[in-house]
C-alpha cells in the first residue's frame, strides 16, 4: 500500500504531507520497503505470469 493513500489516526492529515512525527516516521518506514511494495497484488501476480511466460519462450526457442 502506498503511503499517499494513507490517513494518519494521530493528527487526521494524510500521511503523505508528514504534519506529525506519527506521519513522518510511518512516511519514513513505508518510504524504506522494496521497489516492488507499492505494487497491488493483483499488478504482482500479473507480472509473475509474464515472467514465467517469457521464460517458457526462451525455453523453448532453445531447446
Amino acid at each position: 500500500m502506498t503511503y499517499d493513500r494513507l490517513v494518519c489516526a494521530n493528527c487526521a492529515a494524510p500521511v503523505s504531507q508528514g504534519r506529525c512525527p506519527v506521519c513522518r516516521a510511518n512516511r519514513k518506514h513505508l518510504q524504506q520497503e522494496g521497489p516492488f511494495s507499492g505494487l497491488n497484488p493483483v499488478a504482482l501476480i500479473v507480472l509473475m505470469v509474464v515472467l514465467v511466460a517469457a521464460l517458457a519462450l526462451v525455453a523453448q526457442q532453445t531447446a
